[in-house]
């Protein structure tokens, strides 16, 4: 069964699937000069906690472009960008990227969203088309 899940920084986290931790986290950071508004869905397992979903929007400056936005995330998870399999993905809010388990996109210069899931690629598909500018 789908909940919402709720506003984080001017967005709106429309859809979460079944299966999602109920133990949710709101934290506030910065890397790089880039704020970090972020959610975190997970759930306690048997050797401590399971994180389900991430939900960071980001706001910077040097996040200029899709390709800015992509090699800026490379840098932040700490993976090499050529290895990463992207998939284009036209998000409703603006251009974007979706692999297996990570989806993101630039609403606008400056501000960009991505989602991390555990959930399989259909699920995560799903939960970021569901994650849109609040009204």
């Amino acid at each position: 069964m789908a909940r919402d899940g709720g506003e984080l920084d001017g967005f709106h986290i429309g859809e979460l699937p079944g299966g999602v931790g109920e133990q949710v986290s709101d934290f506030a950071t910065e890397w790089e000069g880039v704020r970090f508004a972020t959610r975190v869905w997970e759930r306690q397992v048997e050797d401590g906690y399971r994180v389900d979903l991430r939900v960071h929007v980001l706001r910077g400056d040097q996040l200029t472009d899709l390709g800015a936005l992509r090699d800026f995330l490379a840098d932040y998870h700490e993976r090499d960008p050529a290895t990463a399999e992207l998939a284009g993905f036209p998000h409703p809010d603006g251009p974007g990227l979706i692999g297996d388990t990570e989806a993101f996109w630039l609403t606008e210069p400056g501000v960009a969203v991505n989602v991390l899931s555990t959930a399989d690629p259909t699920a995560l598909r799903t939960i970021a088309e569901h994650v849109t500018r609040a009204l």
